[in-house]
């Protein structure tokens, strides 16, 4: 048989701009409302830290959109803001201790040389989860990559004597008190006079990250009853906050990016995986097919993906390219949704987004809709002149990991928590200026 032909992931295709968005152009004085801005305290998970490019490093952390909230409210009395900061020279570490990817000429294997993202070194900087930086805090920017709506309120969260997966050394790393501390209890112990809430991502991310393989959906009785602990918790000294809600997996380049059709054959390899596959009742034609996939429940554990399922980012494009994965080997289950886990994870965020929506409402808090403002992104916007939609490398707002926003994205992400905060609390606070952040940088 002849070698199957994967189309490729093209980074230099633009992508129409449909959307207008303009800068806001602050006309009023600063003002703070009815806010005490003096102690900010921004609580969440991956997306709050800074996390970019699939690590935690310094210079992502120093965008990270509460650092640039945080920037803002100081024109209206607001105070210092400390963040648990890694070496600007540290390579970074990720969650499967690896360094953060750059943009780097790679060849692939069929000897093909093209931009992609690859590891910065051959392995994260373990000095990061080794090293306490407790006595630097506390800290304002109590975002913990990883960290669930459940694990938030979780006591001994940084605990390494506790067994793999139930401590988080992204925490330990930042805790007084790793044996008995939550997130919330290191968060309420600053006395915030505002705070921001971004959780719950994870809470089903986690499973559709994993191809839901690997990982649970948080059940909803959970989650609300930690969504209403920590909200309860951040509001109990009077003080006043936004709350922002869950994007769908729809509108992230992790699950977008890689097309389902993406197998093209010439005729006489569609007419040999036919005559392969005819016995488990697939058929393939010359040009765009869709890929071949593990399924338990399939004639032969395999099928053919449907459109609207979904192929990870994840999936080793090599695999796809030169060893035959998704035509004569089947994708393995842990890079792919089915069309039931996809349903699964779309029922869980709507209900998470409904309950997050609730509890801002329920104590007067100003509400933030990210999953709009990640939708529009991907249809596209022009933002005083500069373009940028969710295309994988090349759309400007997601980081190298297609899942997490790039300095430009988080600008814009935090003038929409600004704006929800200026039309709850009658405050003028005054928006970034987004230009002056980067995209994706290229060599």
């Amino acid at each position: 048989m002849k070698k199957m032909i994967y189309k490729s992931l093209s980074i230099v295709t633009l992508a129409t701009m449909i959307f207008s968005c303009k800068p806001t152009i602050d006309v009023q004085a600063p003002s703070k409302g009815t806010l005490d801005v003096k102690k900010y305290v921004a609580v969440g998970n991956s997306y709050t830290s800074g996390y970019a490019d699939n690590a935690l490093y310094n210079s992502g952390q120093l965008v990270s959109y509460p650092n640039l909230i945080a920037q803002q409210l100081k024109l209206v009395g607001g105070g210092d803001f400390k963040q648990p900061l890694v070496s600007d020279v540290s390579v970074g570490i990720g969650a499967y201790m690896n360094a953060r990817y750059v943009l780097a000429p790679t060849k692939d294997c069929q000897g093909v040389t093209s931009l992609a993202p690859v590891p910065v070194a051959q392995q994260g900087d373990l000095t990061i989860w080794g090293t306490s930086v407790a006595a630097q805090g506390p800290f304002n920017n109590m975002g913990v990559p990883g960290a669930k709506a459940i694990y938030t309120v979780y006591p001994g969260y940084g605990d390494p004597s506790k067994p793999a997966g139930q401590f988080n050394p992204y925490f330990t790393r930042m805790t007084t008190d790793p044996a008995n501390a939550s997130i919330l209890t290191d968060a309420m112990a600053q006395n915030p006079t505002f705070f921001s809430l971004a959780v719950g991502d994870d809470d089903a991310l986690a499973f559709a990250i994993a191809g839901g393989a690997s990982e649970t959906i948080t059940p909803s009785s959970a989650f609300n009853a930690s969504i209403d602990a920590i909200v309860g918790g951040l509001t109990s000294n009077g003080a006043k906050g936004v709350v922002a809600n869950i994007p769908s997996i729809s509108n992230l380049p992790y699950f977008t990016t890689i097309p389902y059709n993406g197998l093209l054959l010439d005729k006489a390899n569609a007419d040999a995986l036919t005559a392969a596959y005819t016995p488990l009742g697939m058929t393939f034609s010359p040009g765009a097919n869709p890929f071949v996939i593990e399924d338990a429940a399939a004639p032969g554990q395999m099928r053919q993906i449907q459109q609207g399922e979904m192929i990870l980012l994840s999936v080793p494009q090599d695999s796809l390219k030169c060893a035959g994965w998704g035509s004569m080997k089947p994708i393995p289950n842990q890079y792919v949704l089915t069309a039931n886990e996809i349903t699964q994870i779309n029922n869980a965020i709507a209900a998470f987004n409904t309950k997050l929506k609730d509890a801002a409402t329920a104590k007067g808090l100003a509400f933030v809709n990210i999953d709009a403002f990640f939708s529009t992104i991907k249809q596209g916007i022009i933002y005083n002149g500069i373009g940028m939609n969710a295309q994988f490398v090349q759309g400007g707002a997601f980081s190298l990991d297609g899942l997490h926003l790039t300095p430009l994205g988080n600008a814009l992400m935090a003038n929409e928590y600004i704006k929800a905060i200026n039309q709850t609390y009658g405050s003028t606070i005054p928006q970034l200026d987004a230009t002056k952040y980067k995209g994706v940088v290229f060599p």
